[in-house]
């Protein structure tokens, strides 16, 4: 069997022990009391169960089984995986304080690189061959914590988490394999499946979600895999892959972080500031703001894909015309894609309909007496802070 048969094999097998056992951990959910109930700052509005990442766990352990390789970093990743999702699953159920949530993190990252899952040298483009030492444990110990983190906060609408590491599953596994570096690629290619198995169930409207279980054991397969598949070569745009493929859940964290300390808020302190509550605040349904978040991620997945396969240099400073201007091509639509979301959707489309909107109701008397510029200092304070009212489309 080929390394691509194992990878798809990998895939078929976590997609369907995924589709399957969803449910039943709802119901076990319904049972323990794991239930998101509806609050001020969420998006859904009936009470659902949360141990989407019980299912997701049990098809990641099946399929490593039968098609990971036994070894030590194997066994390192499953274990660390069973005790990022029971940290997760106990968040699920009892609300863990942050403190107490971020040492399990810090746990279940060590494990794995402990086993040696861990990224010991890199290659900086322009910069050279960087060595990290015994400064290896602890950088990739908490690089793993942050990209459960960053998933984790992206959490916050049906299927969007979970989508976007399916994309961002198969691009590490495609550029895994590319670089010889199969264990890795399967296990990218589980967990695309068993995250994708997940989603028919989990896409709006939900009928269970991932839960800390589910999103914090999705961000630590990630990152693995990133350190197994791409970091761990020595590949000069090796440390580009996974910064690309997760710009999204980093862009949306960093914007959410940096706002939280511009206001002096704790940073674990949960709001609406994410990208899908200021989309669902210029009025985009659920299912409108995992698409246009997905198309993103996935523009910038094909970026990825472009700097790995696409012949546009020989690696020594001479560059393919024809080739480079391919490459262009791809940048060009991940910078368009960034740019329209970001700018467009999110914050020039609300200014527009938000003006029009508070206009109407100055018009109407619904809100006392503005002039068109007190209307806009309004709406810059609105899109300063993130806490506006939602407003009807055009």
């Amino acid at each position: 069997m080929s390394d691509v048969d194992t990878a798809l094999g990998a895939f078929a097998l976590a997609l369907v022990i995924a589709w399957i056992v969803t449910p039943v951990a709802g119901r076990i959910a319904w049972r323990v009391g794991a239930i998101d109930t509806p609050r001020a700052r969420g998006l859904h509005t009936f009470p659902t169960p949360r141990l989407g990442g019980v299912a997701i766990l049990v098809a990641v352990m099946s399929a490593g089984l039968v098609f990971l390789e036994p070894g030590r970093e194997t066994h390192g990743i499953l274990l660390g995986a069973l005790v990022i999702a029971l940290v997760g699953a106990a968040d699920d159920l009892l609300e863990l304080s942050p403190d107490v949530k971020f040492l399990g993190q810090v746990l279940a990252a060590a494990i794995p690189v402990a086993a040696g899952v861990r990224v010991e040298n890199f290659t900086i483009p322009f910069a050279g061959h960087i060595e990290l030492g015994d400064a290896s444990y602890v950088a990739t110990t908490l690089g793993i914590v942050a990209v459960i983190n960053i998933v984790n906060f992206i959490d916050g609408v049906d299927g969007l988490a979970a989508g976007i590491c399916t994309i961002a599953a198969i691009t590490f596994g495609v550029i895994a394999i590319s670089l010889d570096r199969v264990p890795a690629g399967v296990l990218a290619a589980i967990v695309a499946g068993a995250a994708l198995g997940y989603l028919r169930h989990g896409f709006h409207p939900a009928t269970i979600f991932l839960g800390d279980s589910g999103s914090n054991l999705l961000g630590y397969l990630l990152a693995a895999v990133a350190v197994q598949g791409a970091l761990k070569t020595n590949a000069v745009v090796a440390l580009v892959f996974p910064l690309i493929v997760l710009a999204v859940p980093i862009l949306d964290s960093g914007f959410v972080i940096a706002k939280r300390i511009k206001y002096r808020r704790p940073v674990y302190t949960a709001d609406r500031s994410h990208f899908h509550h200021r989309f669902a605040n210029i009025g985009f349904s659920q299912r409108r703001t995992v698409v246009y978040l997905y198309a993103w991620t996935s523009a910038l997945a094909a970026l990825a894909l472009a700097l790995r396969f696409v012949p546009y240099s020989d690696d020594h400073g001479h560059f393919d015309t024809a080739w480079t201007l391919v490459m262009l091509g791809f940048g060009v639509l991940a910078v368009a894609a960034s740019v329209y979301v970001v700018a467009v959707l999110e914050i020039l489309k609300f200014r527009r309909s938000r003006e029009r909107e508070m206009q109407r109701q100055v018009e109407t008397g619904e809100m006392p007496a503005l002039t068109p510029d007190e209307i806009r200092q309004a709406v810059d304070r609105e899109a300063e802070t993130g806490e506006f009212q939602a407003v009807r489309g055009d």
